[in-house]
């Protein structure tokens, strides 16, 4: 599933493709995604006045709504000419007045898009979610505070949208080595300072993966149909049997609310005031 990096990478490629632009049409070839398709009449027409994201959803702005936009597994996003044939699982055209197209491919159809009156903010989809691990309101404080309590473990508890936003499998596994946290520590166990440190390190891998691209996953393309590049930099995910690239201590697998991690076993002790050697 394409995480918050492709998103936000998806996000800044087809903002200059649409800001500012009317809106002519919207093709829906075929209306059955994750939940049935239904936009309104009046979306012809609409001006979109920006492209934004809230967590993995990107938003189509328009001086009445957003239209709500999630990939789901294997969405993605790409401008064509209007004279490109639709290929297999094309489902859903945007065509601006400049006469170019804004086209949805998904083969499992499991994305969504909706329409919604403003404030957007309120949508079902929308309105429980917790801060943007990017944004100001996000902190090793933060997580510390909403961790009190919790007997899940701390890779689940960063994953959980409700508390933070965006933090996939893939960087949260990335994130919490670079902390130097072992993934299955309770979340409750583990310290202010080192808390301080994980949210350090989300940041610094959001930002890092978003600059580059991406992870390359093998159903996301940019919004240019090229892949993200971030995949080269990982240290923990997927490599389990491996060697640590730190320690060259050999990588271990294990299972946390049914999602596969890897671990240094060496590197990720730290919870609470002493950090690991390495």
């Amino acid at each position: 599933m394409p995480e918050l990096p492709e998103v936000e990478t998806t996000r800044r490629g087809i903002e200059p493709f649409l800001s500012g632009q009317t809106i002519a049409r919207v093709n829906v070839r075929e209306s059955r995604l994750r939940w049935p398709v239904e936009l309104p009449d009046h979306l012809s027409g609409s001006v979109v006045k920006s492209v934004a994201r809230r967590a993995k959803y990107i938003l189509i702005e328009t001086a009445t709504g957003a239209l709500i936009v999630h990939l789901g597994m294997s969405g993605s996003l790409r401008v064509v000419a209007p004279n490109d044939a639709p290929r297999l699982h094309d489902h859903i055209d945007i065509e601006v007045k400049h006469g170019q197209w804004l086209r949805y491919n998904d083969p499992r159809r499991f994305g969504s898009f909706h329409f919604v009156e403003h404030p957007s903010a309120q949508h079902w989809l929308l309105k429980n979610l917790g801060p943007e691990p990017l944004g100001n309101e996000f902190s090793g404080d933060y997580l510390f505070a909403t961790s009190r309590k919790r007997k899940v473990a701390v890779k689940n508890h960063i994953m959980d949208g409700k508390v933070v936003v965006g933090v996939g499998n893939i960087y949260a596994a990335e994130s919490l080595f670079r902390a130097g946290i072992r993934p299955s520590t309770p979340a409750y166990k583990v310290s202010r300072l080192a808390y301080r440190f994980l949210a350090e390190a989300i940041r610094e891998i959001l930002a890092n993966a978003i600059n580059v691209g991406g992870t390359t996953l093998r159903d996301f393309v940019g919004s240019d149909g090229q892949p993200g590049y971030f995949k080269q930099s990982l240290n923990v995910y997927g490599r389990q049997g491996e060697a640590c690239n730190v320690c060259q201590a050999q990588l271990k697998l294990q299972i946390l609310g049914q999602r596969s991690t890897v671990y240094c076993p060496t590197c990720q002790t730290f919870s609470g005031w002493k950090r690991p050697v390495c």
